[in-house]
């Protein structure tokens, strides 16, 4: 299954690597859509990161995935340059690495990223547990429900916030020039996947409310 992204992030730095290089970077995109990702096999237009895998494209359309991770964990630098050619690495990473970026601190995007998926992963359990518990009609199942939905919708929140800083903080690359003053051409994006999750929060905070007021004033008839 396919999660909805929450980052989207659109890699084009042919622009600002030609022109710090003078050199047109023949081969630095790939051409063939279904190929491998991390292979070298050229630089794809468009990378798009979910929580467990992420894609890349050619067009809007036309791309491929990989692998599904259990906590996949983001790291747009790392995979951009596992993608280009290897006489196009040495001077990418020069050119990326030179401002002390979010974006290219992997250690630190790959801790937070991965903490924010376990946050989302329990909160989701919570939220499936909040719905079974509220289905059996007692003070005792609706309290229960109460529990889980407000454990659940705190560690969705958390979870959100974290992805949404992350998008934040590694977003400072779209501003990036090289010496020449030409932008380097890569820019992130939020993705639809992250309002989903700030959507799923607000559910799962407004459900508490219901729980609470049940738990409080049903009784059962016999």
């Amino acid at each position: 299954m396919r999660i909805t992204p929450p980052i989207t992030s659109h890699f084009s730095n042919r622009i600002g690597l030609a022109s710090a290089t003078g050199d047109p970077t023949p081969g630095l995109y790939g051409t063939n859509a279904s190929a491998p990702l991390q292979q070298q096999n050229g630089l794809r237009d468009i990378y798009v990161w979910g929580l467990y895998s992420h894609c890349a494209y050619l067009n809007g359309s036309q791309g491929t995935c990989g692998n599904v991770t259990f906590a996949n964990q983001l790291t747009p630098f790392d995979s951009m340059l596992a993608d280009i050619p290897g006489n196009y690495t040495v001077t990418t990473r020069f050119l990326i690495s030179k401002p002390n970026t979010t974006f290219t601190n992997t250690s630190f995007l790959q801790t937070a990223s991965k903490a924010a998926f376990y946050l989302i992963f329990i909160g989701t359990i919570c939220t499936f547990l909040a719905m079974l518990s509220g289905i059996p009609k007692s003070t005792i199942t609706f309290l229960t429900a109460s529990v889980f939905a407000a454990i659940g919708a705190l560690l969705l929140l958390v979870g959100a916030a974290i992805w949404t800083a992350l998008i934040h903080e590694i977003s400072a690359i779209n501003h990036l020039n090289v010496d020449s003053g030409a932008p380097l051409g890569i820019e992130v994006t939020f993705g639809n996947g992250l309002w989903l999750l700030w959507a799923a929060f607000a559910v799962l905070a407004v459900s508490l409310f219901p729980y609470f007021v049940s738990c409080h004033t049903y009784r059962k008839r016999y």
